[in-house]
């Protein structure tokens, strides 16, 4: 399985913090419910270095 390093955390931790910005200053009401899930997943993948994204891109492209 993907474990992701401190640097990649630390990225997911960042962009889920600015995307959460970007939704605030865009108004809650005004973004769609999709857009919530991008800033939870990349907190999930942040707090415990487990990234579904590139656990599936690694199983597609067949790289170990």
């Amino acid at each position: 399985m993907f474990k992701a390093s401190k640097a990649v955390r630390f990225f997911f931790f960042n962009t889920a913090i600015i995307t959460s910005i970007a939704i605030w200053l865009s108004g809650f009401n005004n973004v769609h419910w999709f857009m919530y899930t991008i800033p939870a997943f990349f907190t999930f993948a942040a707090i415990t270095g487990i990234c579904p994204g590139m656990i599936i891109s690694k199983k597609i492209f067949n790289e170990t």
